[in-house]
């Protein structure tokens, strides 16, 4: 992408990726990621994402830590620039020029997926808080709402904890007042797409 091309948050930060991780770590100050992760959320090529990593953690403006294996990165909270960048990126500044998810409303969202989704429930998951974001309920047969979902991730700038359940699955558990069910309902709930009354039968 050209100079001319780049957003002004790219300008400001030399480098396309570096814009868009520090947009990622400081969206979500207290949440960790991993590599594979990251490269999913922000779109962008997994060398691309180490080489700025390496930058960023040299100049102690993000940490990590190693839990089962991997490595997690997360924001240094403690950072002289870390105030000012929460600041700064929690105006939700749109790098990749697409509408935020919460601009546009879930019932707009869902019409792509109309034909295999049959019920879906957005909840208002804490940072650090167990449980799904989305539990989305349908046919997945041929991974529509798994590339869907993963269009929601990208829109939103951040993982996105996701259940892709099917129908039957779904009701035989509710009726049997699966712990995983139950939890889920228990939660704060921002939006239920539910034409059939599956969720609230």
């Amino acid at each position: 992408m050209s100079k001319e091309n780049s957003s002004p948050i790219e300008k400001l930060f030399g480098s396309k990726t570096r814009a868009k991780l520090l947009q990622l770590f400081f969206e979500n100050p207290e949440k960790s990621f991993y590599v594979r992760e990251m490269t999913r959320v922000i779109d962008e090529q997994i060398n691309s994402v180490r080489r700025e990593l390496l930058n960023l953690e040299s100049i102690g403006i993000i940490k990590n830590e190693t839990f089962d294996n991997k490595v997690y990165y997360s924001a240094n909270n403690k950072h002289p620039f870390a105030h000012p960048l929460s600041e700064m990126f929690s105006r939700k500044v749109d790098l990749s020029r697409e509408k935020d998810v919460h601009s546009t409303t879930w019932d707009e969202y869902t019409r792509p997926v109309r034909r295999y989704l049959r019920g879906l429930i957005v909840t208002n998951r804490l940072p650090g808080q167990d449980g799904v974001d989305l539990l989305i309920i349908g046919d997945d047969k041929t991974k529509k709402l798994t590339h869907w979902a993963e269009i929601i991730e990208k829109k939103q700038g951040k993982p996105i904890n996701y259940v892709i359940m099917a129908v039957d699955d779904f009701t035989y558990r509710k009726s049997v007042r699966d712990r995983f069910i139950e939890e889920i309902l228990e939660m704060e709930i921002s939006e239920i797409f539910d034409p059939e009354k599956i969720i609230k039968s």
